[in-house]
């Protein structure tokens, strides 16, 4: 039976399309529209009482949270996730570095670089400075091997749908070489480029006017313009 796949163009969407494409299970996909709340409809609810993507259906079971489907993806295959306790363990870890640190952190970058009303430097470089420092770790760990667990694990597939967003959130990767490689390794694969454009490819333009998408976001997140 197909997995449904709920989820919307975002870092922590793009995990599960990712992941699915990789170990090459049959799936379908349920678009949400965010803008238009359809993450907090009863009918979704029912499904992930936080109110977000992503989420999938298998078999009747659902699963929400990115992290906790990556692992029951991972389990339900056998790939993506050592099966040796100690590699296990260690992709776990830093999979919940990405999990409690880097997503979080970046999402809160982007909510008072781009979306909150008042602009409030000091936060917004308080979490500009925790993102670096996330970045940085990623980079040493990646100085002396391919992947962040030795092996390509759900924990690669996370860290990269986030940290392959740096720039928009306004953090330049070119001091961190290792993990500049990485990025560039991991998006060269065909599965990770195929997974990229489920459910669409991303809104945001790098470079480029995001007015529009930022207009947008401010009124989904129910925040005024930002001031002058």
């Amino acid at each position: 039976m197909a997995i449904t796949l709920f989820t919307a163009p975002t870092p922590d969407g793009y995990k599960i399309s990712i992941a699915l494409e990789e170990l090459g299970l049959a799936y379908q996909v349920q678009p949400l529209d965010l803008a238009k709340g359809e993450q907090k409809s009863a009918a979704f609810l029912r499904l992930n009482p936080n109110g977000k993507v992503p989420a999938i259906v298998d078999d009747g079971f659902g699963v929400m949270e990115s992290g906790a489907i990556l692992v029951w993806l991972a389990e339900k295959t056998g790939q993506l996730l050592p099966a040796d306790p100690r590699a296990r363990s260690e992709a776990l870890q830093w999979l919940m570095l990405q999990v409690g640190g880097l997503g979080p952190m970046m999402g809160q970058a982007n909510l008072f670089g781009h979306y909150w009303p008042e602009k409030l430097p000091a936060v917004q470089a308080r979490y500009l400075a925790e993102v670096r420092r996330l970045l940085a770790i990623l980079d040493a760990r990646l100085a002396d091997r391919p992947f962040l667990a030795g092996e390509y694990s759900i924990a690669d597939i996370a860290h990269f749908c986030w940290a392959r967003t740096a720039g928009w959130t306004g953090v330049d990767i070119a001091p961190f070489p290792h993990l500049t490689a990485w990025i560039d390794r991991v998006a060269a694969r065909p599965a990770v480029q195929r997974g990229l454009k489920v459910p669409d490819v991303s809104p945001v333009k790098e470079g480029g006017d995001n007015s529009d998408f930022i207009a947008r976001t401010r009124k989904l997140l129910g925040l005024g313009p930002r001031e002058a």
